[in-house]
């Protein structure tokens, strides 16, 4: 016969606790001594009670009798271990101390009472087994929480001494040192990495957190066989017994395609605004152009033969045809400028400017082209693209003083939505210039398609050939890119859309 009195068989709140004994009237008296703070379970055999025990995870102590007819207290107890955590509490005679040295030894139970029991020392007894119980299930679960964060996670996850050695590591950031899990153990991250600034940021970054005693949160630049990524790392201490940080829990994310992104919007957002500016300026630059051509062209007309006055008005037309030039960049980098967009062969379009690009780039540096075979049609205005081409061209001189090396390249591409293109998924048409140039330094790359940002002497540029391209790739619903890799070299690639036909 089995029996349950008390409250929920699980509350939460309450403990719940297991009695067994072969007498009615014992198990009566336990019920009554221990229900009103606990939920009870009794059972007049040792058979049901181990059943209960398998039907009821939530029980925490298991009280029993040492003689009972199918078994002996400290055979059901030694049981009772096998199968569940719960405490065990051995009531005993006088005579039974062979059975109390059989449970210890066995079924390592918590405590023995003899009969018959103290009231109140049975029941502080059933509460301390209770509350051992439910602590070591408490830590069992954070353990299992931890484990199954640190194992899951694919963020590094660590826990250094207050030495800065590794107590726990996950293999996220074993890997990311490049040792297994058990190397890091016990050692110092700066002992792993063997980079000496990262090494000195990361200790004092640890010490600071140690310090302050609170969490902190930076954003800290890692460098690995897959170049600089931006980590994210909070690094929270932990308390010990004393009051004191005694631990550190680390935690990092790569935030790294986040950032690329943000400064992708941000560049995105400010050549817009420069657009808009741009374009503001050069209608307004183009209508005072246009009036003095018109005036200058009246004088020409109205000049009596003086061959000294109509050198000047032409040198000044010349001028300022050269500013209606420099207008018309300016509207198609702000994409203020009508396009005549259609379907243009890159491959024959380049094969024609051969001699033109040979002209302009003069001697001393070799132009080579690296044309895909089955090149699709680009969706681009012919003209202006020839333009780009050739600025492009010059640029490349301009940086090859002492000769080089020159390539047109052409090739299909399809993005898709991870490839980080500011760009819609779909196929392209990648038109490049390369050359072995001494590159660009990567303070000055992000702001190369900038109108009027040059790095030329005064005279020298005007700034406002890469704005164009910039400009007709946008317009034509592509975009333009440069690469330029440290060790010099510079690639500036323009990704037209596919024509339809």
């Amino acid at each position: 016969m089995a029996t349950s009195s008390g409250g929920a068989m699980s509350s939460g709140e309450r403990g719940t606790i297991l009695i067994v004994d072969d007498e009615p009237e014992i198990l009566t008296a336990l019920r009554d001594l221990l229900e009103d703070e606990f939920d009870v379970w009794s059972a007049v055999s040792p058979l049901t009670a181990l059943e209960i025990l398998a039907d009821e995870p939530s029980i925490s102590v298991v009280v029993s009798d040492q003689r009972m007819p199918e078994m002996t207290g400290d055979v059901l107890l030694t049981k009772v271990r096998e199968i569940s955590d719960a405490q065990t509490i051995l009531l005993t005679g006088y005579a039974d101390l062979d059975a109390v040295v059989s449970a210890i030894n066995n079924g390592r139970i918590s405590a023995y009472a003899q009969k018959p029991w103290e009231p109140t020392l049975l029941m502080s007894m059933v509460a301390n087994a209770h509350e051992q119980c439910h602590l070591r299930r408490a830590l069992r679960l954070e353990q299992a929480l931890l484990r199954g964060l640190m194992d899951g996670s694919q963020d590094p996850v660590s826990f250094k001494d207050s030495q800065g050695r590794f107590v726990r590591l996950n293999a996220a950031k074993a890997a990311s040192l490049g040792h297994p899990v058990e190397a890091c153990l016990h050692h110092r991250e700066p002992e792993l990495i063997g980079v000496v600034e990262e090494a000195a940021g990361i200790a004092a970054a640890e010490a600071e957190a140690f310090a302050l005693g609170h969490g902190i949160e930076k954003i800290e630049e890692r460098t690995g066989p897959n170049g600089t990524r931006f980590i994210q790392v909070s690094r929270v201490p932990i308390v010990g017994q004393d009051g004191a940080p005694a631990r550190i829990a680390i935690l990092e994310h790569d935030i790294t395609d986040r950032r690329l992104m943000e400064n992708r919007l941000y560049q995105a957002e400010k050549m817009q605004a420069l657009g808009t500016m741009a374009g503001g300026v050069a209608h307004d630059f183009n209508n005072l152009l246009t009036a003095i051509l018109g005036s200058l062209e009246l004088a020409l007309r109205r000049n009596d033969g003086d061959a000294r006055l109509e050198r000047l008005l032409q040198n000044a037309t010349m001028a300022a045809e050269r500013g209606t030039t420099l207008t018309q960049r300016l509207l198609t980098f702000s994409r203020q400028r009508d396009l005549s967009l259609r379907s243009v062969d890159a491959r024959q379009l380049i094969h024609e400017m051969q001699d033109l690009i040979l002209r302009s780039i003069g001697s001393g540096i070799t132009v080579e082209e690296d044309l895909a075979p089955d090149l699709w049609l680009a969706h681009v205005d012919p003209d202006q693209l020839e333009l780009a081409l050739l600025n492009l061209c010059i640029n490349a001189r301009d940086a090859m003083p002492d000769g080089g090396h020159l390539v047109l390249a052409t090739r299909n591409v399809v993005v898709r939505e991870t490839d980080g293109f500011d760009l819609s998924p779909g196929d392209y048409v990648a038109i490049g210039v390369r050359d072995t140039g001494t590159g660009i330094p990567a303070d000055v790359i992000t702001r190369v398609f900038e109108p009027f940002f040059t790095t030329k002497p005064i005279g020298k540029g005007t700034g406002l050939g890469l704005s164009m391209v910039y400009g007709l790739a946008q317009q034509a619903g592509g975009v333009a890119r440069v690469i330029s890799p440290p060790g010099g070299g510079t690639t500036v690639e323009i990704l037209l859309p596919r024509a339809s036909a």
